[in-house]
């Protein structure tokens, strides 16, 4: 997969997706389930399953290019949290090795400037925020930023906070956290979130 400002070029064979210009917004519509993985014993079901987007939540300087290896071998999305990446920093040349020397397609972070940093390097930006009262979502519409191209809200269970976070950053949405159950991800999605997150096996096969 590569980038094209606002698109993403598609090299999936398994869906048919090779050389196809599409809309980032209707990626994650055509895949409503993203695999959210912790471990390597998760990243393997992951990559052996039905989900195509993989969202890698674990990591280190070390194994973080295989692990981006391993996506791209089985010609899935790869993006990487790089906020819970052990040894990262919040630098400029830690975006550039993530863009020059691994697969991986794009990063989440809740740092506002790291997101930036990905789209100047022509990363997929994921900004995850957190909401959990009044408080934290005036905060979160505060400080959205025009420049990611997602935005994942934890927890992904409240149908009112999703709508919000929708209507407010017309992003796509990402509801992430706590998904467990097909019916928390039918709410989820009729309440404004584009896709769901989860490291829930049995829901990638949905």
């Amino acid at each position: 997969m590569t980038l094209d400002n606002n698109y993403v070029i598609l090299k999936c064979k398994e869906n048919n997706y090779i050389g196809v210009r599409m809309n980032i917004k209707d990626l994650l519509e055509k895949n409503p389930v993203i695999a959210a993985v912790k471990n390597e014993e998760q990243l393997e079901l992951a990559v052996n399953s039905e989900a195509e987007i993989i969202f890698v939540l674990f990591g280190d300087v070390m194994n973080v290019k295989e692990i981006s290896n391993v996506i791209a071998s089985k010609n899935k999305i790869g993006i990487i949290h790089i906020d819970l990446v052990e040894g990262f920093t919040n630098k400029e040349v830690v975006i550039r090795y993530i863009k020059e020397e691994t697969k991986f397609s794009g990063i989440i972070s809740t740092k506002p400037q790291v997101v930036k940093l990905a789209k100047k390097y022509n990363l997929l930006g994921v900004q995850r925020v957190f909401v959990f009262d009044t408080l934290s979502l005036n905060n979160v519409k505060n400080h959205m930023i025009s420049e990611c191209d997602a935005v994942e809200v934890l927890p992904g269970i409240i149908p009112k906070v999703l709508g919000i976070i929708a209507d407010h950053c017309n992003k796509p949405v990402v509801a992430g956290g706590l998904i467990e159950t097909k019916e928390e991800v039918i709410q989820a999605l009729n309440s404004g979130a584009t896709c769901v997150s989860t490291t829930k096996k049995e829901i990638w096969e949905m």
